[in-house]
């Protein structure tokens, strides 16, 4: 099967779901996002929303990605670390690689890695000194 570009939020979609899939049964980030997602449906509309915000500039996304890492880092023990980050990247990059291609599936890539870095650094600073 020919693999074609993102164009539309139900490929948006498609690629939320592949790839968190593929977290959920991750056994290193697995037991942390099936800890502290509760509502699978609902956080895979909202990063549904995110992406297609991030990609084509409309949808209805609202939230605070920063927020959201920082306390799931408190919750972890400080203990979310660069390890995480490129499993994570790496599950997100060959998720849109099984199923895209083209310069959309691209930019999703280069974003993703640049979100990556900017939460990776945030949830660093924010944690207590001492």
């Amino acid at each position: 099967m020919e693999k074609t570009d993102l164009s539309h939020r139900d490929d948006i979609a498609r690629l939320v779901t592949a790839f968190y899939d593929r977290i959920r049964a991750d056994v290193y980030l697995g037991p942390i996002f099936n800890k502290h997602i509760q509502d699978w449906e609902a956080h895979l509309c909202h990063l549904t929303d995110f992406w297609e915000h991030s990609l084509f500039l409309k949808g209805n996304y609202t939230g605070n990605p920063l927020k959201a890492h920082e306390s799931v880092d408190a919750a972890q023990g400080y203990q979310i670390n660069e390890q995480h980050f490129g499993i994570w990247l790496n599950h997100w990059s060959q998720t849109i690689d099984s199923l895209y291609q083209g310069p959309q599936a691209e930019i999703l890539k280069l974003r993703a890695r640049k979100m990556a870095t900017h939460i990776h650094i945030h949830i660093f600073k924010q944690r207590p000194q001492g």
